[in-house]
């Protein structure tokens, strides 16, 4: 699975951070995304989701609502499946639209849906 991570850390002690670890670990393609970083451990980190060439079958945020708002037209534009909204990361409005447009969304935390096998 394709999953795009909205808010990539490169600080070992943030939640985004290991989620991209864990995801690469379970064998899915991760696309972490942050204006700033460059690479996570090897990982290439995407600017902007746009960047992402491949399609992107799932997008977990670790972004706050201000920030997933001004970038929600970009995030349809990829087609996911699901949007995850980690705790910290809830935005009604967008999860709104979201279903709106026929994509799953879900509020849980990515780490504990990968750690019990409901990813």
């Amino acid at each position: 699975m394709n999953v795009a991570v909205i808010g990539a850390s490169n600080k070992p002690q943030r939640y985004s951070y290991m989620a991209v670890l864990l995801l690469k670990e379970q064998g899915h393609a991760v696309y972490p995304v942050h204006p700033k970083i460059r690479e996570i451990e090897g990982i290439a980190v995407y600017p902007a989701i746009k960047e992402i060439k491949e399609p992107v079958d799932t997008v977990t945020l670790y972004v706050n609502a201000a920030i997933s708002d001004s970038i929600g037209k970009a995030i349809f534009a990829k087609e996911p499946k699901r949007i995850i909204f980690n705790p910290g990361a809830e935005n009604p409005a967008l999860e709104h639209q979201a279903r709106e447009r026929g994509i799953d969304t879900i509020n849980a935390c990515t780490l504990v849906m990968l750690k019990t096998g409901q990813f």
